[in-house]
């Protein structure tokens, strides 16, 4: 994907402001390209964790995600492949369909009220808390892998106790096979945001209930590095596959090498 081509422009993202804020799926890379600079990767036979889909904006926006898994797991099926995404798309029954073949999908549900989620997560024009809430929730009936579903945590917006207790109520819905409890681990889009205390991340996993994890770096009391250039990012990684590893190093599989997700968290 086009570096910050999104159907979020979330508060806490990492990678700064989304310049293309769409719903439109379409073959943003050709991915015969895609293929091709995967293959030459994958001949290789390195070592991984995952072959994730990531990277700086919404992976499921590119119209041939599904054939690119596709061809991941008929030519090299000793790898396992992830994908996140921010779960925007899943009501899309195309969406839904391209995913099928994946070992793991990371869907993120940051918010349940429709307030909290457009203060958060800054949707595309349309796209409302509901849709995304059952978007997952059929997603999670249809798919047959493992789903790992993150909950990242703005304090001040998404940790209060009436906002917990409906993403409770929605996570019992979706039954994923986990829940990762994250939050800042370095500078996001807006420089208000700023992590949840340990304490306060331990407590909200344990309202969300038993297979809620807290994860990120920023719990575990490493200092957030500064924001550079009042708000600019670093440029992007190449887009060689090489180079993909690189994108996302220190959130779950945030990289084509699956590094850093609670497989577990870092490697």
């Amino acid at each position: 994907m086009p570096l910050k081509t999104c159907t979020f422009n979330c508060v806490y993202c990492e990678c700064g402001q989304t310049t293309s804020l769409t719903r439109e799926r379409r073959e943003y890379v050709p991915t015969d390209r895609v293929i091709a600079e995967v293959d030459e990767y994958l001949a290789k036979a390195p070592d991984l964790d995952y072959v994730t889909f990531a990277g700086s904006g919404e992976p499921t926006l590119h119209s041939g995600i599904g054939e690119i898994i596709s061809f991941i797991k008929d030519r090299y099926p000793r790898y396992r492949v992830a994908v996140l995404t921010n779960s925007a798309l899943l009501t899309d029954p195309d969406v839904r369909a391209a995913l099928m073949q994946a070992d793991l999908v990371v869907p993120s549900l940051d918010a349940v009220s429709e307030e909290v989620f457009q203060e958060i997560n800054r949707p595309c024009p349309g796209l409302t808390a509901g849709q995304v809430l059952a978007g997952l929730e059929t997603f999670a009936r249809e798919f047959t892998g493992e789903i790992w579903l993150e909950v990242f945590i703005v304090p001040g917006l998404n940790d209060t106790e009436e906002e917990i207790l409906c993403l409770r109520d929605a996570i019992a819905a979706i039954d994923p096979d986990c829940v990762q409890v994250n939050t800042l681990d370095r500078p996001g889009t807006e420089v208000w945001v700023r992590p949840a205390p340990p304490l306060a991340l331990e407590r909200i996993a344990s309202m969300l209930g038993g297979n809620a994890e807290v994860i990120g770096a920023a719990c575990m009391g490493r200092a957030l590095p500064p924001k550079a250039g009042g708000g600019h990012r670093p440029p992007p990684c190449d887009h060689q596959a090489e180079a993909m590893h690189d994108r996302r190093p220190r959130r779950h599989p945030g990289s084509s090498s699956g590094r850093g997700l609670k497989v577990p968290e870092g490697s």
